[in-house]
């Protein structure tokens, strides 16, 4: 046991950077092996695992009665995987984004905050509010599924350097440490916020959102520094649905989680505004195309026939992520 709480981020901080970089290797090998596009791998499997420490928290949050921190958790980690994660990612390399995102992830994700909005109208997200939202992370699970074998993109193959089991077991074994390191990670970051005074919904929805973003953050740079932008885009997407539909669907099924909606109002129109920002920013458009043609996006622009996401709107995402954490400290 750790007993030093800055200690504990430096510890945290260390594994989540390796966990991150191993699985997106286990991801992208494992969708070579099966033919599956990595744009599913990280809206699926990359994002399920780097969502685990939302999951985790949120689960010890409800089980200890501390409920806000529980809805918290996931309405900050999910302002912050788009505004920080995605912003910090487009201004390292400005990421491309195909057609199957707008058409699928982003409309879900679209769809999964509403869904979450309204059921959170009675203070409650009861058992059967989590079976819903349950029953439509499974429902994006095969749709993602059969878009990608759809696509041209489900014929396309590259050998796989690993084998089944390796991939499996690395991605198995980053999950744990993702988990592991956030949880060292959340336990330093909250100690030191209670010390200085802030109240439990600002830790939960600033410090532990952080940081259990922080595997997002990891892996989507690690994916975009490899070139592989479709994990970048597809892993955040992906991990906020599965926020929303998984985090808390799994969570109220075990124990309703009471919402104190009032209380969550501002982060929830926050949390909304980003999501559609972010398709304004990533929507295919002439000046897309043209600046997708020039140099090394090329190849990217190939079989894309989508958007992207640019460097300055990076720093636009960045900038509102700042504006919304100093409004509410």
């Amino acid at each position: 046991m750790i007993d030093n709480p800055y200690l504990q981020l430096i510890i945290g901080m260390v594994i989540l950077i390796l966990s991150g970089d191993y699985l997106v290797k286990g991801g992208v090998e494992l969708a070579r092996k099966f033919r599956i596009s990595t744009l599913v791998v990280g809206s699926t499997v990359v994002a399920m695992g780097t969502s685990a420490p939302e999951l985790i928290v949120s689960l010890k949050s409800a089980m200890m009665g501390h409920t806000e921190m529980a809805i918290g958790n996931v309405v900050g980690s999910n302002i912050s995987n788009i505004a920080l994660v995605l912003g910090a990612t487009a201004i390292i390399i400005a990421i491309p984004v195909k057609l199957d995102t707008l058409k699928v992830g982003w409309p879900t994700l679209l769809a999964a905050t509403v869904v979450f909005l309204l059921l959170g109208r009675d203070m409650e997200i009861s058992t059967l509010d989590g079976a819903i939202l349950t029953a439509g992370m499974f429902g994006f699970i095969i749709l993602s599924i059969v878009s990608s074998r759809k696509s041209k993109e489900a014929t396309e193959f590259i050998e796989a350097k690993y084998p089944v089991w390796k991939s499996i077991l690395i991605i198995v074994l980053s999950c744990l440490g993702l988990a592991y390191g956030s949880n060292h990670l959340i336990e330093g970051a909250s100690t030191i916020a209670k010390g200085m005074g802030i109240s439990e919904r600002v830790i939960s929805v600033t410090i532990i959102a952080i940081g259990t973003s922080l595997p997002e953050l990891t892996a989507s740079i690690m994916a975009a520094l490899k070139g592989e932008t479709d994990i970048s885009v597809g892993n955040i997407i992906g991990s906020n649905i599965f926020n929303l539909l998984g985090v808390v669907g799994i969570t109220s099924m075990i124990k309703p989680i009471h919402v104190a909606l009032n209380k969550f109002h501002y982060d929830f129109m926050w949390m909304l505004g980003i999501t559609i920002l972010l398709v304004v920013f990533i929507y295919p458009v002439s000046q897309n195309r043209r600046y997708l043609k020039e140099g090394k996006y090329m190849m990217a622009a190939t079989n894309l026939k989508g958007g992207i996401l640019r460097r300055w709107e990076g720093i636009i995402l960045i900038t509102a992520y700042a504006t919304y954490v100093f409004s509410i400290l």
